[in-house]
């Protein structure tokens, strides 16, 4: 990922949080954390951030748990995932993978990664959720996940390295190209069958004060959580 990329989708994501009150953002999220802190100065004041490993921009005490407090009491409005895979449905999985060679549904787990950790109950309370990855592959993006962590459901986005798409009638349709990918090339990238307009549209590119604001107190304050993610994708070049 290049950091015009990173600006990308830093600025679709807060255009796509416009309007929400509270948002909030779990563990090595740099991208969504930076543009939800992006659409909070945005938004003069009106939008609460929520970011775990955060000590500036959090009010939890206790981490994960008053998280999960929050979402079942309706309060936060939007949340991010990103999976092992992600699937044409908009399901993910965080558990693990099967082996090669194994029948399709056979639940047999050959690596198993990190878990779950609470996401099919945020996934089942936060209204909007933004599901990312910063590399686009047909082996992350995939026709069916393994094991399914949290189901899909329309009105999911899902945003990466070369694209915006968005769940509807059950499965993902385009939104938009991001600069300088082509239809065949998403496609080629994509391991699932997509909806697709005859003439995409291209993700905007953020103008000069969203950049300088994005690279001056955006990246200060992103850079006191992700202090590497900071300096290599968000340095004024």
């Amino acid at each position: 990922m290049t950091p015009d990329k990173a600006l990308l989708m830093i600025a679709t994501v807060a255009r796509l949080l416009e309007g929400k009150g509270h948002v909030a953002v779990g563990a090595s999220s740099p991208i969504p954390a930076a543009g939800a802190l992006l659409a909070a100065r945005l938004a003069g004041g009106s939008m609460r951030v929520s970011i775990l490993g955060s000590e500036r921009h959090t009010s939890f005490t206790d981490g994960g748990r008053e998280l999960f407090d929050c979402a079942a009491q309706g309060r936060i409005n939007a949340f991010f995932f990103s999976g092992v895979q992600i699937d044409a449905e908009a399901a993910i999985n965080l558990l693990g993978l099967s082996p090669s060679g194994v029948a399709e549904g056979s639940p047999v787990m050959g690596k198993r990664f990190i878990g779950n950790f609470g996401a099919p109950y945020l996934a089942s309370l936060v209204p909007d959720l933004i599901l990312f990855r910063t590399d686009h592959n047909p082996k992350t993006l995939v026709e069916k996940v393994d094991f399914v962590t949290a189901p899909g459901r329309d009105g999911r986005w899902l945003l990466t390295d070369r694209c915006l798409m968005r769940r509807e009638n059950g499965r993902f349709r385009l939104v938009s190209l991001h600069p300088g990918e082509t239809p065949g090339e998403l496609v080629a990238a994509t391991g699932f069958h997509f909806d697709m307009p005859d003439e995409p549209k291209i993700t905007p590119f953020p103008g000069d004060e969203t950049c300088e604001l994005v690279r001056g107190a955006v990246a200060e304050e992103i850079g006191a959580i992700y202090p590497r993610f900071a300096s290599q994708f968000l340095t004024p070049g």
